[in-house]
């Protein structure tokens, strides 16, 4: 029998967990009242009383005059509908709290808030196809790797595919278009464009490319790749490739033309450098067309300013052949001058083959006229929408968490890393700056311009591989 003059407290459940099992709290069964026969280890907390029931707590309802000599069990307990009683030493029943619902449902409220407050917390984004989400610890659960569907605009994805066209167009062809006509005196703005350009290719190869393709390795679908270093062996197959082509192409150059100037190397280093443009250029449409709709515009805004800067970086490039620096020249002349008590024979025979070598050269790379420029630029202008052709075709399809796709494009990205290591550290940055460049001589504003040109395109750069 119930005991009169009391009313029942809140819903209220406790349960112990002993910290031998404590890894299988989620899966062992909490006891239903149809199978509690008595509670024992009767004791307080506060002015409430509970039972053990194995090692689950239950509060059990007694009057608040018995609280002071609380019996050690309970036993028969037995159900009155819903409802859980126990019989005490005195034969009187006591009613045992076993609903959870309230307390349940309190915990998957705050749990629920938990997980909100955790994934608003977090930076999100797309690494070829597979989402990426940094700023908070990372709960232990089991990978999924099945492919996740998105909601996809595809509308949306074929109108911006042409305004990367046009976008990656205008980048590329502005320097070399401009180049012919600019004069010499605004020659040091393009000049600081080159130089922006050097640091927009090496922020490249390492915030973007080296990151991704470090990414691609270590996600955790992809199983059996235990070498750490594996991106960085890829990135130095890459650099070892370039410098082969690279000398190789001297070579021959030399051997079939009778000469390797200056001319003859800048176009073979800048075809290495469009080629390993081109290679990651297919990759970034690939991957901004399967991103997600959530983070798709916010990515796509990011590839825009990417492939304008890295047009600028190229056509910068593209539209030098054939038109050696002025700095150079001046400074090639001034060293050829001769004092007065030298033999003024002696400096036009030196100065002869110099003069007609260098004319040679550059009589080759003449021959790069500016439509083949516009050309090679044009290559560079369709490959990224070429990569977001064909994702929109793989769209439905695509799992950017597959093992094969993962070890695909960090492949790719690593090869393309390498390339661009190789063309902007060397061809680029060392060249310009010590090896027979524009800067080797140049006056002190100018070469604090193309030094801030060459950070800004770093800071520019590695600024978007924040979200890219």
């Amino acid at each position: 029998m119930k005991t009169a003059g009391y009313m029942p407290p809140a819903v209220v459940r406790r349960q112990t967990v002993p910290t031998t099992s404590a890894p299988q709290i989620g899966t062992t069964a909490t006891p239903t009242a149809t199978s509690i026969t008595a509670i024992s280890e009767c004791h307080e907390h506060g002015t409430e009383v509970f039972c053990m029931f194995g090692t689950t707590e239950y509060q059990v309802v007694v009057p608040a005059t018995a609280t002071s000599s609380l019996p050690a069990s309970y036993t028969d307990c037995h159900n009155h509908g819903s409802e859980l009683f126990c019989v005490g030493p005195d034969g009187g029943d006591v009613e045992v709290i076993t609903d959870t619902t309230e307390e349940t449902q309190d915990d998957s409220s705050a749990s629920g808030t938990e997980t909100t407050d955790e994934e608003e917390g977090q930076d999100c984004h797309f690494h070829a196809g597979v989402e990426h989400c940094v700023g908070t610890e990372e709960e232990s659960a089991e990978v999924d790797c099945s492919r996740q569907d998105r909601d996809y605009n595809i509308p949306l994805r074929v109108g911006l595919l042409f305004v990367i066209l046009v976008t990656s167009f205008i980048g590329v062809a502005g320097p070399i278009l401009l180049a012919p006509v600019l004069p010499v005196r605004f020659s040091v703005v393009f000049l600081v464009l080159k130089q922006f350009g050097t640091g927009v290719i090496i922020s490249t190869a390492f915030v973007h490319l080296y990151t991704h393709a470090t990414l691609m390795f270590t996600n955790e679908c992809l199983q059996g790749v235990e070498y750490e270093s594996t991106t960085s062996a890829i990135l130095m197959a890459g650099l070892f490739l370039s410098f082969l082509v690279d000398y190789l192409g001297h070579r021959l150059a030399k051997r079939y033309t009778k000469t390797s100037g200056p001319g003859n190397n800048e176009l073979i280093s800048v075809l290495v450098l469009e080629a390993g443009i081109i290679f990651h250029s297919l990759l970034i449409g690939l991957t901004l067309v399967v991103a997600g709709d959530s983070f798709f515009v916010t990515l796509f805004i990011v590839i825009l300013f990417h492939q304008m800067f890295e047009g600028i970086a190229l056509g910068a490039r593209i539209a030098s052949i054939g038109h050696p620096p002025h700095n150079v020249t001046k400074t090639s002349h001034a060293h050829t001058q001769v004092s007065p008590n030298d033999d003024k024979s002696a400096d036009s025979t030196e100065v002869a083959p110099q003069l007609s070598e260098a004319n040679s050269s550059d009589e080759e790379v003449k021959r790069v006229s500016v439509v083949h420029k516009v050309l090679m630029a044009s290559a560079f202008a369709l490959i990224t929408p070429i990569g977001m052709a064909i994702g929109i075709g793989v769209l439905q399809k695509f799992n950017g968490n597959d093992p094969a796709t993962l070890i695909a494009l960090g492949t790719l990205d690593a090869l393309s890393a390498g390339i661009l290591v190789w063309v902007g550290v060397v061809e680029m940055w060392a060249r310009d700056w010590m090896f027979g460049g524009e800067l080797v001589d140049s006056g002190a504003v100018v070469t604090t311009c193309a030094g801030v040109g060459l950070i800004a395109g770093m800071a520019l750069m590695s600024f978007l591989g924040k979200w890219a």
